[in-house]
């Protein structure tokens, strides 16, 4: 049996004319495209792909195989589309919340797997800083939004119409500016070690950071910059530029487009939760395929 992935894989060579831009219309990487290859290749049993300076060419094996895979995934697509009339997944809108960080690096391949799996629905995006993207489920004005929870922090009530699912759990780190001592370590660092450093503030104009930021004021971090609003690129830009040492969920740091150094720190309670709001009251099957997208897609970057 042939991995209709692989297949799409090879139809989408076959047409680009080289690996490369299979690639980018298919969101791989190249290397990762010539894997897919690789092992389509060994399950046909022989050579599909001849590579050359300009691009790829099929030999005779790939260009039957690419004629027969056409017609495979065109009878898959249209049992999508009779599959998603039969559960109610054709047509219709689902309407999304995000905040900035989920929005930016993990919302885009969930949307991109939904989209090619059930390309009725339309599909709209708002952007929704927490915990606004929880009022906004509440208030009816989207089907979903990706919210998050620090730790520690005093609970913050659900209202009854909400339920919040768990999806990706990650500690904070410290980020610094390139080269500074505190970033040089390889173990974790001690709290205490952040006494008298400048930080680079979002308390406490940020709810959510609150119960974090008394941590590490009780460990001596004293504010030097506050950020009044929720934006982990200009902290950490202003961490670049030597204002002070800041404390941000890991991905920001890994994401970060301004360079920092990292360290992770000791204990590790200090903690973000990314959770999906959702409307315990009502239900739909175009909710519940995206839900199960999400579980995957950030079990994956967990």
């Amino acid at each position: 049996m042939y991995d209709p992935t692989r297949l799409a894989a090879l139809v989408a060579v076959a047409e680009a004319g080289s690996i490369t831009r299979a690639a980018e219309r298919l969101g791989y990487t190249p290397p990762a495209l010539s894997q897919q290859l690789a092992k389509l290749e060994r399950e046909a049993g022989t050579t599909l792909l001849v590579r050359h300076h300009r691009g790829t060419r099929l030999t005779g094996a790939g260009e039957l195989l690419v004629a027969r895979a056409r017609r495979v995934l065109d009878e898959l697509q249209q049992a999508r589309h009779e599959l998603a009339r039969l559960t109610g997944l054709s047509g219709g809108t689902l309407r999304l919340g995000t905040f900035q960080t989920a929005g930016v690096h993990l919302l885009p391949p969930v949307l991109s797997a939904f989209r090619r799996a059930h390309p009725d629905v339309e599909l709209t995006v708002a952007s929704h800083e927490p915990p606004a993207g929880v009022a906004a489920v509440a208030a009816g004005e989207v089907d979903l939004a990706l919210t998050h929870t620090y730790e520690p922090a005093e609970p913050v009530p659900l209202p009854a119409s909400v339920a919040l699912e768990p999806l990706l759990v990650e500690e904070l780190v410290l980020v610094t500016a390139p080269g500074h001592a505190l970033a040089s370590g390889g173990a974790r660092l001690p709290l205490a070690e952040l006494a008298g450093q400048p930080l680079i503030s979002m308390a406490p104009d940020h709810p959510a950071r609150q119960g974090v930021e008394a941590v590490l004021a009780r460990a001596g971090a004293t504010p030097s910059v506050l950020v009044a609003t929720p934006v982990y690129a200009l902290v950490c830009a202003l961490v670049s530029a030597g204002l002070g040492v800041g404390v941000v969920p890991e991905m920001v740091a890994r994401t970060a487009v301004t360079p920092v150094g990292v360290r992770a720190l000791e204990g590790g309670e200090l903690r973000r939760t990314i959770s999906v709001a959702r409307r315990t009251d009502t239900t739909s099957p175009t909710v519940d395929a995206f839900r199960a997208l999400l579980r995957g897609a950030f079990g994956r970057a967990q």
